[in-house]
């Protein structure tokens, strides 16, 4: 079988999400919930986690398990706490931060945090989650990336890196998993009504809502492939140019987002 077919179900174990506890994590939560996953919710603050569980509507169940993705301890501990009572059969990475810097304001401390929570973050849950479902030869990954880790845009210039860094990171897991029985998947949203983007003084073209968000990824989860993608339209569109040579590339993207002087 194909592993980029293999759909997680229910009734093949638990759930784990970070960045739970605001904007798309929020919402596949407790979508995921809603159709009967136990799903167990990772952010800093358990008491907005404690407020989601008690969203549920659905068969399933939301279990808090605070804590920073930057703790890599912390990470294996939940993963170890989870796996106490059964198999985890899908994991979504989806803690990240944002936060729109230009060269005129390019700091490392800035860029370095987003490092820490969007590179390292996931790499801190990734490595237990790895070694526990490569040793089922069981289980489907989902990273939380962006299409603005297909090629550098405006504001970005940390976030694009660490986004990147994300597909690349998936794409060479996956050369492994498909011969190890775990899928892996790399989530690629556009523009969704968070906190986050709530700082972007542009105008931000196919905004999506959070649960919009949701409904794409979790739907996405139960189809075959690796990259979940939208809207696909301006993930096409971006793609489109990211084919441009580099000077072409800079000068389109200047010229959409009325960008400069």
């Amino acid at each position: 079988m194909n592993v980029f077919s293999q759909v997680a179900r229910p009734s093949d174990g638990a759930a784990w999400i970070t960045g739970a506890s605001g904007g798309i994590g929020r919402a596949v939560a407790l979508r995921l919930a809603n159709e009967g996953w136990t799903v167990h919710a990772t952010a800093r603050s358990e008491t907005n986690l404690l407020s989601l569980a008690a969203e549920v509507t659905g068969s399933g169940r939301i279990l808090p398990a605070a804590g920073d993705v930057t703790d890599a301890a912390r990470m294996t501990q939940i993963l170890d706490d989870i796996t106490r009572t059964g198999p985890l059969a899908l994991a979504i990475l989806n803690a990240g931060i944002y936060t729109p810097m230009r060269a005129q304001n390019f700091t490392a401390a800035t860029a370095r945090k987003m490092f820490d929570v969007n590179l390292a973050g996931v790499t801190n849950a990734l490595d237990p989650i790895l070694k526990h479902m490569i040793a089922r030869k069981s289980g489907h990954i989902a990273v939380t990336a962006s299409v603005a880790g297909y090629r550098g845009l405006p504001d970005a210039a940390a976030y694009s890196a660490t986004k990147a860094g994300l597909i690349a990171l998936c794409e060479a897991l996956a050369m492994d998993l498909v011969d190890l029985g775990v899928r892996i998947s790399v989530i690629n949203p556009g523009f969704v009504e968070t906190e986050a983007t709530s700082v972007n003084t542009f105008k931000m073209p196919f905004l999506m809502a959070p649960d919009q968000a949701a409904n794409r990824i979790v739907d996405g989860l139960k189809k075959p492939g690796f990259e979940i993608a939208f809207p696909r339209r301006f993930a096409v569109i971006l793609r489109t140019i990211g084919l441009l040579p580099n000077q072409a590339y800079i000068w389109v993207i200047r010229k959409m987002l009325g960008w400069g002087k």
